[in-house]
């Protein structure tokens, strides 16, 4: 380090050198005024590893089917059939609408159908007894097409009074509201008594399928431009075919159980938040992750190659930014700048500001000053690689 970087970082630690003068001063006068001796301290050896990587954003969990349920003809809601909030399965009746309008339509229909039914016989028999006599010569041409042309008009009347009929049997069917999807209801939104009608005015409630559930969140676009810098490097292995691994924390802090995938990753970059779409999906047979939840979402395959892992405890907040108290020559304590990423390890992935084989202070940071003497000790256990003293 340049003698200019090491007079800012002096200038910087000055405040902390301050706050211990007067324990320093009680050292002297208990040493006799001499100098003082110097501090044991753990310190953890920087190893190269490869280290996996995990990314955490916000999510938000919703349905992975989530239908509205309307009317589809109009009428009185008679009943509400379901408990709101209760699950159901497909095919349940929700509501009841009045059926007696379209009961009666139904029977019209089937009573028109007979009537062209009883037509068509009747232009049927007419057409088989037409025919053998116009091959006789004893009726004209001009009797034989109106018998031709009575059947087929009969047929054509028989069949749109079924299609008349059919029609009428599918509105009063409509009037039995069903459930089209499995899943958890909402509330009804329109209470019984109420006049509905088709379309937006018809909204009766809401369906959500939760198994499987789907959690939608926002990646970076920083973030993805890093991560494709580094791998371009060679300094970050992703999951082939970028099927990383997903996993939840719940809003009390628990792990959920199951591990999901990614299913959706929008390629579009929202320009007013910098992100870009994605959504996980994963099983929930007991309901446990519920729509609406706020959770967070951890990405996880990824590898970071021969990376430095710096312990959480030992990275210290500046004014110029992030540093670690390392052991220089003569075991004296220097003041390092760093530069460091993503999370790993119960540490930070280090990029810049140490080397291997540095060590790095990990206790009493807050009596450490520039220069001081001390005990390096090996830490109990290092984030990287066993710990290493240097005597």
């Amino acid at each position: 380090m340049s003698s200019f970087n090491n007079h800012k970082w002096t200038l910087a630690l000055l405040p902390l050198a301050v706050m211990l003068t007067a324990c320093g001063q009680q050292g002297e006068q208990a040493a006799g005024h001499g100098a003082m001796p110097p501090m044991p301290v753990s310190v953890v050896k920087m190893a190269a590893s490869d280290v996996p990587v995990v990314t955490e954003y916000v999510g938000q969990a919703v349905g992975s089917r989530e239908v509205e349920v309307r009317a589809r003809v109009s009428g009185i809601l008679q009943k509400r059939a379901y408990t709101e909030g209760a699950s159901v399965r497909a095919g349940d009746v929700l509501f009841q609408l009045d059926a007696a309008p379209y009961q009666a339509a139904l029977e019209q229909a089937e009573a028109t159908l007979k009537l062209e039914e009883a037509k068509l016989i009747r232009a049927q028999q007419d057409h088989d007894r037409v025919l053998p006599l116009f091959k006789e010569n004893a009726v004209s041409q001009k009797d034989r097409d109106d018998a031709v042309a009575a059947l087929a008009s009969a047929k054509a009347s028989v069949a749109a009074a079924r299609a008349a009929m059919k029609s009428a049997q599918i509105n009063l069917g409509y009037t039995r509201v069903t459930a089209p999807i499995s899943g958890v209801t909402s509330a009804e939104a329109r209470s019984e008594g109420s006049l509905v009608q088709p379309g937006d005015a018809g909204l009766l409630t809401k369906i959500s399928q939760l198994d499987p559930i789907y959690v939608k969140f926002s990646l970076s676009d920083n973030d993805v431009l890093k991560n494709q810098q580094l791998a371009a490097s060679g300094k970050l292995r992703q999951p082939e075919g970028g099927r990383y691994i997903v996993s939840l924390k719940l809003p009390d802090g628990s792990t959920y159980g199951r591990e999901g995938r990614i299913n959706f990753a929008d390629r579009v970059i929202d320009p007013t938040t910098g992100t870009s779409a994605a959504r996980a999906s994963f099983v929930n047979p007991e309901g446990t992750v519920r729509a609406g939840q706020f959770v967070r979402v951890e990405l996880k395959g990824a590898v970071r190659l021969n990376a430095l892992v710096v312990p959480q405890k030992a990275v210290l907040t500046s004014q110029q930014g992030k540093m670690v108290w390392v052991v220089g020559k003569d075991n004296t304590v220097e003041a390092r700048p760093l530069q460091i990423s993503d999370s790993a390890n119960n540490g930070f992935i280090v990029e810049s500001g140490l080397k291997a084989g540095d060590l790095v202070i990990t206790d009493n940071l807050i009596k450490l000053r520039p220069g001081a003497k001390v005990v390096p000790q090996a830490a109990a256990a290092n984030v990287a690689a066993p710990a290493a003293a240097q005597g």
